[in-house]
């Protein structure tokens, strides 16, 4: 007769329960992954279908019992580290959103929303557009497959452990935060450039003709003028995403491997 002692069983368990919340916590916040369009029965399973995948190649496990407060306590950190990881992925997106209500402010269309399903609020159409071209260009790059290709990496980096999330790593994804505006700035600036030129000869133009309403001929003046720059940008805009992905990436490997301490 077959039998299994408690403690054999809590390791089987931990094989799959502490990976799997970190697979499961990035795939909730990661960009691609956490889109309204996986339902979370679909995320599910591809969460169990990457831990089974990387079961083998894990390292050895602590001695936990995974209904123990402890690994309790285990459990929480797997999903804080997973969680980490997705956000920090997701900041590059971010500025790319801001990007797109800065230029969209300028041109005047900030009240022209979008209902956006992946936040469930609405949206500058400008900012959603940007944020569809960067999400084209994460899969043309194969952005989701070197995100799963980081996660795996830092189970070596980042073992599962009694060792809590060093304050480092938290320090180092601020540091990276902090992109989010600078980069948002540049990706836009081109656009507010052109359009404060556009204002400053809207206002010339209503200083030299004081019988013009340049209300009713500004407005859709800033509108084709921030149209056809975006239009001009656009063959440009593929290497700044580039280059912002790039850093989002870097980013990541340094709060992994800062939060390992």
């Amino acid at each position: 007769m077959i039998s299994f002692s408690s403690a054999q069983l809590d390791a089987w368990i931990a094989l799959f329960v502490f990976p799997l919340a970190r697979i499961l916590a990035l795939l909730a916040t990661a960009p691609v992954f956490n889109n309204a369009g996986l339902s979370p029965r679909l995320r599910l399973i591809i969460g169990l279908a990457i831990g089974l995948g990387l079961a083998p190649t894990l390292p050895p496990m602590p001695a936990i019992a995974p209904g123990s407060w402890l690994g309790l306590a285990v459990l929480v950190q797997q999903i804080l580290i997973g969680v980490v990881l997705g956000f920090t992925l997701r900041i590059a997106f971010s500025a790319v959103d801001m990007a797109g209500e800065l230029i969209g402010l300028q041109m005047g269309l900030s009240f022209a929303t979008f209902y956006d399903p992946q936040t469930s609020a609405q949206t500058p159409v400008v900012s959603e557009f940007l944020g569809l071209l960067m999400l084209l260009l994460f899969l043309a790059m194969n952005g989701h497959l070197l995100s799963l290709s980081v996660l795996a990496e830092s189970f070596r980096l980042l073992p599962i452990t009694t060792t809590p999330f060093a304050a480092p790593g938290f320090a180092a994804l601020l540091n990276w935060a902090a992109v989010l505006y600078s980069a948002g700035l540049m990706l836009a600036l081109p656009l507010i450039a052109a359009l404060l030129i556009a204002n400053i000869a809207l206002g010339v133009l209503a200083r030299i003709a004081p019988a013009l309403n340049i209300f009713a001929v500004g407005f859709p003046v800033t509108i084709v003028a921030g149209f056809v720059v975006l239009m001009l940008s656009l063959p440009y805009f593929g290497a700044a995403l580039e280059r912002l992905y790039d850093r989002g990436f870097v980013a990541l490997a340094e709060v992994i491997r800062a939060g390992g301490g």
